[in-house]
């Protein structure tokens, strides 16, 4: 799960940036991509397969014609923080080397904010639903071409601790929290420096959002349900946060996913709980939303 996490990370750096925002209220298919779709399409000219994970597991086998991307690559620590979404520069610069043009469809998978944010998607089940289903891995090492774009930054889609307050209790912005149970509610700190959840903020963890045995997407129906659920209605904004802005950024994809106007609180609640001038809530005795 948490190279998924780093796989969502590396996504988010994509849709963080894009130029043309999805459509409100309608599943976007396309953000998720089945193994047999990926294997149709291999021979893509447009197509740019990253792999993340270790790079060692990257040598041993991957999907043919896949590149390495790390973490490291696409993230930096900031003003306390880490885990923050680097200069834009710096995503441009690591995206052109990997080969992304204009014309480029984006597929990000695990091995366990640029323009490009409708050509990005996510392979179902990384390498380890390819290789259950026999599909062909290899070792072999391909240098990418470099490519080249000019990013269109949408700053609307991450957001900061300002936004969060301005937002709080405001009609048709629901906050969530992705988050497991046991911090949403207070019950352990984990490594904040404050226990609990930002004020009216609801918990679907990060972990219902996918099959356990599999780490495939639940159902249209089944996260429809986890949203509803922690009573967000349809045509609610939403703006997602964590711990540190990773396990947020599944929820965020997939509040995408779904249709609805979605947002990333990049500081999460290791911003928020820093600041000991903001409230921080605790609800041992309030169940986060079931998982369907």
């Amino acid at each position: 799960m948490r190279r998924f996490r780093i796989c969502l990370t590396v996504t988010i750096s994509l849709l963080a940036y894009a130029s043309t925002p999805l459509a409100v209220g309608k599943v976007k298919e396309s953000l998720i991509v089945s193994t047999d779709w990926l294997s149709q399409h291999l021979k893509d000219d447009s197509l740019i397969l990253l792999q993340v994970g270790e790079r060692k597991e990257y040598d041993a086998e991957h999907i043919a014609g896949a590149q390495f991307i790390q973490l490291a690559d696409i993230s930096t620590r900031a003003q306390g923080l880490i885990l923050e979404l680097p200069p834009v520069d710096q995503l441009k610069a690591t995206f052109e080397k990997l080969g992304v043009t204009y014309n480029s469809h984006i597929i990000v998978y695990f091995s366990d904010y640029l323009g490009l944010g409708d050509r990005t998607s996510i392979l179902d089940g990384g390498l380890p639903a390819w290789r259950a289903e026999g599909k062909p891995i290899t070792a072999e090492l391909r240098q990418p071409k470099p490519g080249h774009f000019i990013p269109a930054p949408n700053s609307k889609l991450v957001v900061d601790v300002d936004w969060v307050k301005a937002n709080l209790n405001k009609p048709g912005v629901a906050i969530l929290d992705a988050r497991a149970a046991k911090f949403y509610t207070g019950e352990e700190a984990g490594q904040m420096p404050r226990a609990g959840h930002i004020p009216s903020a609801k918990n679907i963890p990060f972990s219902s959002l996918v099959e356990d045995s599999t780490n495939k997407f639940k159902s249209v129906d089944a996260l429809r349900a986890l949203f509803t659920g922690a009573g967000v209605k349809p045509g609610d904004g939403v703006a997602t946060y964590c711990h540190i802005g990773q396990q947020a950024s599944l929820l965020y994809f997939v509040a995408r996913y779904l249709g609805y106007e979605a947002h990333l609180y990049d500081g999460s609640f290791q911003d928020w709980s820093n600041r000991k001038e903001l409230p921080v809530e605790k609800s041992e005795s309030e169940k986060p939303a079931a998982k369907p």
